[in-house]
């Protein structure tokens, strides 16, 4: 054994070599084709307006799952800290479920399934958040959880025996508290809705990853569009971090 532990280190260098020596003959053979996006050419701005205008349905399809998944979240906590045994089980089996399905997975049953088993047809923008939404819901349900235990029991007591009822204990005992725990948390989650939304481009919504598969096909400059796409999609995952931060520091110095 320790025969061959000592014949694979002397033979790592010769590994790592081979392996950068072909990584240098890919880099300097390719031949970089930037002038598709070259703004002073008609066909370049034509592309560029192209690809940017995938923004719009990435951010509508996240924005619309987002608040969808916030809502469908914030019940399913509701309902698995409630006394109740079935609604705390529904709560733990929902969760469960969709946590446990891939989003392509499940994105693909909703568009592809439910037609046939209901027979409901939804179009491409309402399969997307559909699926988006019960896919992210289950992991803002552990969110909204988390911070609504996060609060000290002692304050809910106080606010019970102060006669507030529970719709008056979480608006301005558990909400204000809890928010500040959570922010950071959902900031995260709309973050990955947006990530996660590059998926929907199999079923052919025309969000970025769409568009930009499309030009490909056109262009077959796959190096080119797609280090494009990545720049899309870091602008605005920079941008929704931005966002959060600042939210965040306001928040904290309202406390």
């Amino acid at each position: 054994m320790a025969v061959i532990e000592k014949i694979n280190l002397r033979l790592l260098p010769l590994f790592v070599a081979l392996l950068f020596a072909g990584c240098s003959a890919v880099e300097s053979s390719y031949n970089w084709g930037w002038y598709i996006f070259n703004p002073f050419q008609e066909k370049g701005l034509s592309n560029l307006f192209f690809l940017i205008n995938g923004i719009g349905s990435t951010l509508a399809v996240s924005i619309c799952a987002l608040c969808l998944s916030v809502l469908l979240g914030l019940g399913l906590a509701l309902a698995g800290l409630s006394k109740k045994p079935w609604l705390e089980a529904f709560s733990r089996g929902y969760v469960e479920l969709f946590r446990a399905i891939p989003l392509l997975v499940l994105l693909l049953w909703v568009f592809y399934g439910l037609p046939v088993i209901i027979g409901l047809q939804m179009g491409l923008f309402i399969a997307g958040v559909v699926s988006l939404s019960l896919s992210d819901s289950a992991f803002e349900a552990e969110v909204f959880r988390a911070g609504i235990q996060s609060v000290p029991k002692g304050q809910i007591e106080a606010a019970k025996s102060l006669g507030l009822s529970w719709s008056q204990q979480m608006r301005f005992i558990v909400a204000p508290q809890a928010i500040k725990v959570i922010l950071p948390a959902l900031g995260n989650q709309f973050i990955y809705v947006v990530k996660m939304s590059s998926l929907i481009s199999v079923i052919g919504l025309p969000e970025l990853t769409r568009l930009a598969n499309e030009l490909n096909v056109n262009e077959y400059r796959p190096l080119e569009i797609y280090s494009f796409l990545v720049l899309e999609y870091l602008v605005l995952i920079v941008f929704i971090s931005w966002l959060v931060r600042k939210l965040e520091r306001k928040l904290s110095l309202q406390a």
